[in-house]
């Protein structure tokens, strides 16, 4: 993944979520960069060149503890 594809994902995800805090890091040899929330870490994204068409997707990984939840009403 290239810098100039973090930046446009970056502008992407803070404007599909309404918060400049979204911050994304630099880019790792898998092709993946970690997302972040201010300073806490809370997805990944991946990306993805289909092989046939050459068309290039991105997949936004985000984990969520169950101890995490607000408990059941």
């Amino acid at each position: 993944m290239e810098q100039t594809e973090v930046v446009r994902l970056q502008a992407y995800l803070r404007e599909t979520f309404g918060s400049q805090r979204i911050r994304l890091g630099k880019p790792k040899m898998d092709g993946s960069v970690e997302v972040s929330l201010g300073e806490e870490f809370i997805a990944i994204i991946y990306r993805d060149v289909d092989e046939d068409d050459g068309e290039v997707s991105y997949a936004f990984q985000m984990a969520i503890l169950e101890m995490d939840l607000p408990p059941a009403p």
